[in-house]
């Protein structure tokens, strides 16, 4: 009885933890698109039927998360503020990507770090473009525009580099607590196969011995 209180409790703490990491997700998951909301988005919704019609757009397997990583990292930096989901739906649809992860790197991007996100990006695009002598473009307003593609390019590569490590993993650290999970029911269920032979041993002994004094 012992031993199936302490292997109830094993897999209630199991249980536990794992409503409480996807409770974790689901809050991250809330405000980002998903295939029942997503014609609430402004400019998503004039393309919301062909959205749901698409599974890999809300598919969380390792491949359309690791190209929604890069496509939503490149796309956050490049200077078309305004026009991101819009871009990044179509990028999504393209390369198969989950669209909620490509949408939620655009938050990125918003009205309060839009300006010094997009000064740094100028920065790092001038120091290439000048350090590898390349032309800037026709004028101030072409070097301008080359400098911020190719600052933004780099800052979203460097992003996109950091969180798939992250992403990574997180996904490993997801495979070893299967792993201890699966070791913690393994220890359980031999501990309770012990204990069976133990109480089937302790009553066939008296058994046993009740014969022989016989």
């Amino acid at each position: 009885m012992a031993h199936d209180s302490s292997h109830a409790e094993i897999e209630r703490q199991l249980r536990q933890e794992r409503v409480e990491r996807f409770g974790r997700i689901r809050r991250l998951l809330r405000p980002l698109p998903r295939r029942a909301n997503v014609a609430r988005y402004p400019v998503l919704r004039h393309f919301s039927d062909a959205a749901r019609r698409n599974p890999h757009l809300w598919s969380f397997q390792r491949k359309p998360v690791r190209t929604a990583i890069y496509v939503g990292a490149l796309i956050a930096f490049l200077p078309i503020y305004g026009l991101q989901l819009l871009l990044g739906l179509g990028a999504a649809m393209l390369f198969r990507a989950n669209l909620a992860i490509v949408c939620a790197f655009q938050l990125i991007t918003n009205p309060v770090t839009a300006g010094p996100l997009y000064y740094l990006s100028y920065r790092i695009g001038h120091e290439i473009l000048h350090t590898l002598e390349l032309s800037d473009g026709q004028g101030p307003v072409g070097a301008g525009i080359n400098a911020l593609m190719v600052g933004g390019i780099v800052l979203g590569l460097v992003t996109a580099v950091t969180a798939d490590l992250a992403y990574r993993f997180i996904m490993w650290e997801a495979r070893q607590l299967r792993i201890r999970h699966q070791a913690a029911r393994e220890r359980a269920a031999a501990a309770a196969e012990s204990v069976g032979i133990e109480a089937v041993t302790d009553e066939v002994a008296p058994a046993s011995k009740s014969r022989q004094d016989r």
